[in-house]
């Protein structure tokens, strides 16, 4: 392959994976580790990209577990799971589904185990996110004909009690 055909190949690597952010509040301590009701979980989840420098780019999923019983917070968990990804000579099109849906896809399993170890560590069973489909995710943001679909829930939560 000549050098110039190299120089335009197209270029996805991992540079890095990290934890950029995490929180847990568990606003009505001690009284909710008397609770015997099992808990309603709420799990939000959003991902963005952003150019860092050319080629570049950073990818942060975020994931937020709300866990309440009638209308008492027994915890809030949030953790930002970032990665930086080297993504080259990619059409604009296709360097938009590698950042929508594969760099998420590498994230997740990262930020599933910090969730889980979190809600752990604070005394409460652990939550399992159940996979999540961004291919699904990124399809369904570019192509909002079916608007009747607004409430589908995309992330099952499995929390045992």
């Amino acid at each position: 392959m000549s050098d110039a055909a190299q120089n335009n190949a197209p270029v996805f690597s991992i540079e890095k994976v990290y934890v950029k952010d995490l929180s847990l509040e568990i606003p009505n301590a001690p009284q909710v580790f008397l609770e015997r009701e099992a808990p309603q979980v709420d799990i939000q989840l959003h991902h963005n990209s952003s150019n860092v420098e050319d080629g570049v780019y950073q990818t942060t999923l975020t994931v937020t577990v709300t866990a309440k019983v009638k209308d008492k917070t027994l915890f809030l968990v949030e953790a930002a799971q970032a990665g930086i990804f080297v993504v080259r000579n990619l059409p604009a099109q296709d360097l938009e589904a590698v950042l929508g849906i594969a760099c998420p896809n590498i994230l997740f399993p990262y930020v599933r185990e910090v969730i889980s170890d979190v809600v752990t560590r604070a005394g409460f069973p652990p939550v399992l996110l159940a996979p999540v489909n961004f291919e699904a995710i990124y399809q369904a943001q570019r192509d909002p004909q079916p608007a009747q679909q607004g409430g589908v829930q995309l992330i099952t939560p499995t929390a045992a009690h």
